[in-house]
């Protein structure tokens, strides 16, 4: 899959086949996001894999709208270190695009992924601070979830010419 067609066909996959995901596969997608780009090259991110169910649950009892975590192979929060960052709010930044990268790779790999969104919700950032035994400095961005698709989702026409602008608004 070459890497416009994995940026236009990939969607949020929430349903997920019990079907175990090998750790290379894992390990791959990570690395795809530590090569997404940074504020003065200072890679401030974090991965942490995890996949037990009294994890999930956890995060389940914290975000409701995580509900895809119970059928996940695996998952990964991603955090930026606040010591790493360039400056206030490149980290966010940094991790967000880190994201990205690991959702398009687990595409590209045959899997599907959801961002589930935890920063700057603080009830669920310290509820993952909790369960993860984050440090001061680490903030929760994201959990990917991972798996392969159970569902099928067709891709929508997102393109809107009123919002593309060229040389001024």
């Amino acid at each position: 899959m070459d890497v416009l067609q994995a940026i236009f066909t990939r969607r949020s996959i929430r349903r997920y086949a019990d079907k175990k995901i090998d750790d290379k596969i894992v390990d791959k997608i990570i690395h795809a996001g530590m090569y997404a780009p940074s504020a003065v090259n200072k890679q401030p991110w974090h991965f942490i894999v995890f996949e037990k169910k009294e994890t999930c649950n956890a995060i389940m009892e914290i975000h409701k709208s995580a509900t895809m975590l119970a059928e996940a192979k695996k998952s990964i929060l991603i955090c930026f270190d606040e010591n790493l960052q360039h400056d206030d709010g490149y980290g966010l930044l940094d991790c967000s695009a880190a994201a990205q990268n690991i959702l398009l790779a687990a595409h590209a790999l045959g899997l599907g992924g959801c961002w589930i969104g935890i920063f700057p919700r603080k009830n669920r950032m310290e509820g993952l601070r909790a369960i993860f035994r984050l440090p001061d400095n680490i903030i929760p961005l994201a959990v990917i979830s991972l798996g392969y698709p159970a569902e099928a989702k067709e891709t929508p026409d997102r393109i809107k010419p009123d919002r593309i602008h060229y040389e001024s608004w």
